[in-house]
């Protein structure tokens, strides 16, 4: 535990100006990340006695190992700055909102040529109109059903597009009057793209001037007595007055407005979002947060709206916001609010009226939201917990391993080496910190040897950036962001194979730098006891080491004659064969991509007549080129599907393609090697 006055500013260092400041640890990971009106005043809370402190806060300081800041002009720029680097860095101790579940929304593709109505999730992307979200997905597509009789948009998939387009026939809704059919020319690209304008206008919230035209153009057909297309302007009223029936009236005034709730307790909280457009609640989405800062609502509510708003412009940020609390700086941040929207934004708390009702309705939500929360997350967390526990007592380690390391060796008979390193943190998988690395092949299939390989590496780096921590902690504590400039070479800075170098631009350590409690490795004593004894020439002796054996399941330890036996309902024994798993499902994805790409770019790619499924079968049946070109005819001619002729025309190709191929006697069948003269017999 680091004491806060080793790392605390001199007097005078510290600007008295806006800006933001992040914590760091001793191995130079970004662990808060905060902004200020003034950073002196606010840094000094920090570094007063700790038994003032709050608990959380408390826990920051102490874990900490160093402070720096960066000075901006205005409120708003630290608020820019704050949201892009907590997006960054991902703070462990920052505020971090988690949806509750995946929603859906109505997209439409405005980036195509003809544009698409279509159900989508996940993360948003450039050029797509997106509206709700919606709680189900049925939602969407009844409300869509009910609006193609009057914008008959494209809902097909590019398939069905190329296809209907190729053939020259529409799909099913091009004939029953539900698509324009832009596919088979129907209409033009401008025509299609005005009907996906008036359907993105009309699910913005303007739907009172275009059912009162439709209207009026309802009343000329009939006066003219054109009753035909009166009739079917009628049914596109009442197709479009049912849809908006789907989403009852809550502002009488046709408010565009967010409203946000937040319901807390003492280790987490809940926001729950109502989007309002038109007077009409179009989506609803919710949060969930641990609660690792010391922050009150105010705080919670900034954070909201920078997670709500802050990757969103135009029409996303509405007019009006109405919140439980105000942010601590609400000017700033309804500026910066405006300067997304593109024009004055109004954030306040709701006093009276229709809006205080629909916030009080919010607020059940997000307390309904919580229990629910609370009720899923224990049995969760109990698990994982127990999990960890179990896992620590079996292997004799004063604390639960709260991050673990697992390394597996993949190859094809010695050929296309490769290795996993997978990550878990609190019982789950860290996949952005996974890696993989190419190892060199020995003389047949030494696992063994490739093991210590990957370990040695993968722990010279950790080394090497523990040094270079080192350096940064004798050095006076910084007073501004980390200068950038070139970084010195690690150790192993030679090594080609791991998948990322050991530092940013900008100085700060990647993810080798961080060691874990406990390193698995998949297969039994001896992977174990060659994982060992690379750390030991390291130098490391404060890293737990075990194997995981797939045939009975048993856990090896270094030095042990006798594995450790976990009963098979066993919560530890679980968790380690989940990591066990995911680090040889990682690898094998790996070391098949490689092979993959071998045989695409391999010799027998010039073999005329000779396919994928050929050529994987050549390479299946010797295990490698290097084996199937010291192969005779004959030996070639007995793999499945391999005639006499194609045998012959692959081993002159695999011939030509060597530098210092044999030469193959196409009547015998032989190879005939080269002398030192050169000549051949």
């Amino acid at each position: 535990m680091a004491d806060p006055s080793s790392y605390r500013p001199k007097p005078g260092q510290i600007p008295d100006s806006p800006g933001v400041y992040k914590f760091r640890d001793e191995h130079r990971r970004v662990i808060y990340v905060g902004k200020a009106k003034s950073l002196r005043q606010r840094l000094a809370n920090y570094f007063q006695d700790l038994s003032g402190l709050h608990p959380r806060t408390r826990t920051m300081v102490t874990t900490a190992a160093s402070v720096e800041w960066t000075v901006v002009s205005t409120e708003v720029e630290a608020l820019q700055l704050e949201y892009s680097w907590i997006k960054e860095f991902d703070p462990r101790f920052n505020v971090k909102y988690r949806d509750d579940k995946s929603y859906p929304y109505l997209a439409v593709t405005l980036n195509e040529e003809f544009p698409r109505v279509q159900v989508m999730r996940g993360a948003k992307k450039k050029g797509v109109r997106y509206f709700g979200p919606y709680g189900h997905a049925w939602a969407i597509r009844e409300t869509v059903d009910l609006m193609l009789r009057v914008f008959p948009v494209r809902t097909c998939s590019a398939g069905v597009f190329k296809n209907a387009a190729r053939t020259g026939r529409p799909c099913l809704l091009g004939y029953i009057g539900k698509c324009s059919a832009p596919c088979v020319g129907r209409v033009t690209p401008e025509e299609h793209r005005e009907l996906a304008d008036d359907f993105c206008d009309f699910m913005a919230g303007r739907t009172g001037t275009y059912i009162r035209r439709l209207e009026k153009d309802m009343m000329a057909a009939a006066e003219e007595m054109e009753y035909e297309r009166a009739a079917r302007l009628r049914d596109d009223v009442e197709a479009l007055k049912r849809a908006m029936e789907k989403s009852a009236v809550v502002l009488a005034d046709a408010t565009d407005a967010d409203l946000i709730a937040v319901a807390e307790d003492e280790l987490e909280a809940a926001v729950q979002i109502f989007h309002v457009r038109g007077g009409r609640v179009r989506g609803q989405r919710g949060w969930v947060t641990d609660k690792v800062e010391n922050v009150d609502t105010s705080g919670l509510v900034e954070h909201a709206l920078q997670q709500l708003y802050g990757e969103e412009s135009g029409d996303a940020v509405p007019k009006e916001v109405l919140v439980p609390a105000l942010p601590e700086d609400p000017e700033a941040v309804s500026q910066w609010l405006a300067d997304r929207r593109g024009s004055q934004v109004s954030l306040r708390i709701p006093q009276r009226g229709d809006k205080k009702d629909l916030m009080v309705t919010v607020q059940r939500n997000a307390q309904q939201a919580l229990g629910l929360h609370k009720t899923k997350r224990a049995s969760d967390l109990t698990t994982r917990s127990r999990a960890l526990e179990e896992v620590a007592e079996a292997l004799g380690l004063d604390t639960a391993p709260l991050r673990i390391e697992c390394f597996d060796i993949s190859h094809l008979q010695g050929e296309d080496v490769v290795a996993s390193m997978v990550v878990f943190e609190d019982g789950l998988a860290r996949k952005g910190e996974y890696r993989r690395f190419q190892i060199k092949s020995f003389e047949g299939q030494d696992d063994v040897r490739s093991m210590h390989e990957v370990i040695s590496r993968r722990f010279r780096r950790y080394l090497h950036e523990k040094e270079r921590t080192g350096e940064w902690e004798e050095s006076p504590a910084p007073t501004g962001p980390v200068p950038a400039g070139p970084v010195p070479a690690a150790p192993d800075a030679a090594d080609p194979a791991a998948t990322a170098e050991s530092r940013e631009d900008d100085g700060r350590p990647k993810r080798f730098a961080y060691p874990p409690q406990l390193l698995v490795v998949d297969g039994g004593q001896p992977q174990v006891a060659a994982a060992k004894r690379a750390l030991d020439e390291l130098g490391i002796d404060d890293i737990a080491v075990c194997g995981l054996a797939k045939r009975l399941e048993e856990v090896w330890l270094p030095d042990d004659d006798d594995p450790v036996v976990l009963p098979r309902s066993s919560e530890g024994l679980y968790l380690l064969q989940r990591i066990r798993d995911e680090a040889h499902r990682f690898a094998i994805t790996y070391q098949r991509a490689k092979r993959a790409k071998r045989i695409r770019s391999s010799p027998l790619d010039s073999v005329a007549g000779l396919g994928d499924t050929r050529k994987q079968a050549l390479i299946k049946h010797f295990g490698s080129v290097k084996k199937l070109r010291q192969a005779t005819i004959e030996e070639i001619c007995e793999v499945p599907g391999i005639g006499r002729r194609t045998a012959e025309s692959v081993a002159v190709a695999l011939a030509a393609a060597a530098p210092a191929a044999p030469a193959v006697n196409t009547a015998t069948g032989e190879i005939m090697e080269e002398d030192d003269g050169g000549s051949t017999t």
